[in-house]
């Protein structure tokens, strides 16, 4: 009776803080403003950041620290860290601005923001690397609201950990008093897993031209879903000045159905879909937008600057949690002639009154000036930094790149057919005899290369499909493809560039003088790479191993311009444009640029195409010593490889990844089959198919993405792609024949609910008939007390204290002090403790200002001198 006793003592002990941990499930669908306990007035403006909201639970406050912009238009940026290393999920979002100061508000969620200041101008950026809109608010705009049930995904492994708010602040007339600004926005999370994941899908033109004076110019975007499905609640669209109306469409077995359409000079907040949407496989996306070149003197290309043009269509969506994807993007158009039964209201402009484009653009762009500077403002924050682009490359193990017989691979290159282009050197190889210390080459005696060294493959299979330049070059290097499949290569060993075609058996233009090196305007040392201008057709050469610039050429040959200059060691990191090897050029026509793999600065520079301005350049710490080659895919990824460290360094050889917009590294690969041993050059496909050639290993690898949320990671690369294969025919198997109507599902969803509804009812009632015992007895056991007191005095109540001691002392500490729960749970296996502990912002590998102190330093540490570049 005794041991009985006890535990029915333990029980009621612990049983209340059972009870706290119980939750019903449906709980999962309530919003804060369904609780006793919402995000009222009291927690806003509170120094408490974070609010708890119950045991799984809290509020998020996240607020410009008090802020007073000096000028009109000004984009000022904050941080806040996810304040728990578990997954979290964002379920609802409370805004607090006045439209008298803020013009628009985006909430940003990533893994690292662009500083670690309490606030910072957001021309600095607002995340390191890959980001995602997560909230949007603009004036005269309804604010974003996730349905019940839904959640963004952030923390543990693949969740965001930082979030990044923008405010932009249009008129500070409101700021005369000198006051300060707290506008801001509070988020609800939760702990407990949402059974709908939100992502973000972005449709973005990348070649539209509108000519000038053209009063009507169309931009269609359309691809084809290959997904599980996800439904659509929230759009958004975007352009400059020339857009008048986009419209975004599901097209199903030739059905159009609207998903959103909008006037993109209207306040560019996310807006409700007005009715439900779903998407599902093999269904067709497309969106339209609608411009004017009226009042243009010259073509408007898609870019960043206020010259140019934008055109976006965001869709926000949920899926269900096992297959979601927090983002997907479509740069293409799959199906032109279908827009011939577009819905004729997408080609109808949306009437703006005048104050309400004074008040969506702000009140201080009656200039050109100041035009200029807002639109390249938005299109930098706004839209380059949320490509979150979420997979993985992979080798594709069963590509025989590996088993083709080749030379020295020098130049890679994707045709208008996507076919591979290979430039190769045969049985010709640079080492150290080629060159005398004049740059004049040495073997002219082995004659040119007799096999043929340009050969094109089929991408999918390696196969053969037409080959040349037999007896033609000693040294091959650089390759690029023009638009109307001209091959553009260089030589080294020739000092020269030409331009060949399929079915020529000539040259059709060669630059340079053969076996001259020299550094005017009619000769080349050791010439690199060329890059040709698919709207201009100008040349760009990039010359090289003994000249340190970059030339540019006319259509038909003639020099034109050049910039560059060699690096000054002496000057510790090197100035913009200064080159020391200019070895890779990528044309980036989204945004008019030119870049440049600056291969012994390991950094990538940048240049306007127009002016020849220097815009940027990007550089990490991971690049090592030296950066070899850079391909650009249209919709903002940029590729690149880097060469192998010197003894004693211990940066990789590898692939990267990148966000073009930020510059940030987004993800990195190598092999699986054999090791890169000198990467020479890198192509990539709009499908995100990489192919990477390899001077030593004499090779050529293909790469291929792959989601990050879908493919789990096997050791074994042979197991790893036979399972890709396998579950992506099974899920298209499943979603092609075994597909369930929407009211099923929701007819499933609701079953699901009912039952753990149940099952909770089940537990209260099982739990309340074990209580009604313990009450019965603790009635007994005081009544035995009373008695014993009544009948034995003070002796009776020492032995029942003493009784009662023995129980609770199996719940005391060793120092017998009060009754710790804590010690008791913590002794069972199986306990474990999950707090609220922030994150550490440390261990970024990110590359720091030009102004920081770091790099600087360890330039002047006087490392041991490293053996002299390698000539490839």
């Amino acid at each position: 009776m005794a041991g009985l006793l006890n535990n029915l003592l333990i029980l009621f002990l612990v049983f209340p803080n059972i009870c706290l941990g119980f939750r019903n499930p449906l709980s999962v669908f309530k919003r804060y403003k369904d609780t006793a306990r919402s995000l009222s007035s009291e927690y806003l403006g509170s120094d408490r950041p974070v609010i708890s909201l119950g045991l799984s639970d809290f509020a998020l406050d996240i607020r410009m620290p008090g802020v007073t912009p000096k000028q009109s238009d000004t984009y000022l940026c904050m941080s806040v860290p996810l304040p728990v290393d578990d997954e979290a999920y964002v379920v609802d979002f409370k805004p607090h601005a006045s439209m008298d100061t803020v013009h628009h508000m985006l909430l940003f969620g990533c893994n690292e923001p662009s500083s670690t200041e309490s606030y910072w101008d957001c021309d600095k950026g607002t995340c390191q690397g890959k980001s995602n809109i997560l909230y949007a608010w603009a004036r005269n705009a309804p604010p974003t609201r996730l349905p019940k049930g839904v959640g963004f995904r952030v923390g543990g492994e693949t969740g965001g950990r930082f979030f990044v708010l923008q405010v932009h602040y249009g008129d500070i007339s409101a700021f005369r008093d000198k006051h300060k600004d707290s506008s801001g926005v509070t988020l609800h999370l939760t702990h407990q897993k949402q059974p709908l994941i939100a992502g973000m899908y972005l449709m973005m033109s990348v070649n539209t031209v509108i000519p000038p004076g053209e009063k009507v110019v169309d931009a269609d975007i359309a691809c084809h879903y290959k997904r599980f499905p996800m439904h659509l609640f929230a759009y958004r669209v975007h352009t400059h000045r020339l857009g008048k109306v986009v419209s975004g469409y599901r097209v199903r077995n030739g059905q159009w159905t609207l998903i959103g359409r909008q006037s993109p000079q209207l306040p560019q907040a996310f807006y409700p879909v007005e009715h439900p949407v779903d998407v599902s496989y093999d269904d067709i996306l497309a969106a339209r937008c609608v411009f004017s070149g009226e009042g243009r003197t010259t073509e408007t290309h898609i870019g960043g600057t206020a010259n140019d043009e934008m055109c976006n269509f965001y869709i926000m969506y949920y899926m269900e949690a096992k297959h979601a994807v927090s983002y997907m993007t479509c740069t293409q158009n799959a199906n032109p002639e279908m827009f011939r039964n577009i819905p004729q209201e997408a080609n109808i402009p949306i009437p703006v009154k005048s104050d309400m484009l004074k008040m969506t653009h702000g009140h201080h762009e009656e200039t050109k000036e100041t035009d200029k500077n807002s639109s390249l403002q938005e299109a930098r924050k706004e839209e380059e930094n949320i490509l979150d682009q979420d997979f993985h490359m992979e080798e594709a193990v069963e590509w025989p790149g590996l088993d083709l017989k080749l030379g020295q691979v020098s130049g890679l290159a994707l045709d208008p057919e996507n076919n591979l282009v290979i430039f190769h050197r045969g049985d010709h190889v640079w080492d150290a005899n080629s060159f005398d210390s004049n740059f004049v080459y040495q073997q002219r005696g082995l004659g040119p290369i007799a096999q043929n060294t340009i050969l094109v493959l089929n991408p999918s299979n390696a196969k053969l499909l037409h080959s040349m330049g037999k007896s033609l070059f000693y040294l091959p290097h650089g390759l690029s493809v023009d638009k109307k499949s001209n091959y553009w290569v260089t030589d080294v060993a020739l000092h020269q560039v030409f331009k060949l075609r399929a079915d020529e058996k000539e040259p059709l233009l060669i630059l340079g003088v053969a076996l001259q090196p020299g550094s005017d305007k009619n000769h080349f040392c050791q010439p690199t790479d060329v890059a040709v201008d698919p709207v201009t057709g100008s040349i760009y050469v990039s010359d090289g191993y003994c000249n340190s610039r970059v030339i540019r050429f006319s259509p038909n040959g003639v020099y034109l311009t050049q910039w560059g200059e060699g690096t000054e060691t002496s000057l510790g990191r090197a100035r913009p444009g200064q080159f020391h090897i200019p070895h890779s050029l990528v044309l980036i026509p989204d945004f008019s640029q030119l870049c440049v793999a600056d291969r012994e600065n390991s950094r990538i520079q940048c240049f306007r195409l127009d002016n020849t301005e220097f815009v940027r350049d990007i550089k990490h710490k991971s690049f090592g010593r030296e950066l070899f080659a850079v391909s650009y895919v249209p919709g903002g990824l940029l590729f690149a490889v880097n060469g192998m460290p010197y003894p004693g360094e211990a940066e990789p050889v590898q692939g990267f990844v990148m966000n073009f917009s930020t510059g940030e590294i987004i993800d990195t690969f190598i092999p699986v089959r054999k090791g890169f041993e000198m990467p020479h050059d890198i192509v990539a496909s709009e499908d995100k198919t990489v192919f990477v050639g390899d001077v030593h290993a004499r090779a050529v690898w293909k790469f291929a993405s792959t989601g990050k949320m879908e493919h789990r990671s096997v050791k074994k690369a042979g197991i790893e792609v036979q399972e890709i294969k396998e579950s992506e025919a099974i899920v298209e198997a499943r979603l092609k024949n075994n597909a369930e109507p929407t009211d099923s599902l929701k007819k499933q969803e609701k079953q699901h609910l009912v039952q753990q509804a149940s099952t909770g009812v089940s537990f209260v009632l099982i739990t309340t008939l074990l209580v009604i015992p313990v009450v019965v007895l603790l009635a007994i056991l005081v009544f035995i007390r009373w008695r014993k007191t009544t009948v034995y005095g003070a002796d009776g109540e020492h032995k029942l204290d003493s009784s009662s001691g023995r129980i609770l002392g199996r719940l005391r500490g060793k120092g017998g002090g009060g009754l710790n729960l804590g010690n008791f749970f913590a002794s069972h296996k199986g306990y474990s403790r999950k707090g609220f502990d922030r994150l550490s912002t440390e261990g970024s590998d990110q590359e720091k200002d030009e102004d920081d102190g770091t790099d600087s330093e360890e330039e002047c540490s006087a490392p041991p001198l490293p053996p002299a570049p390698s000539s490839s």
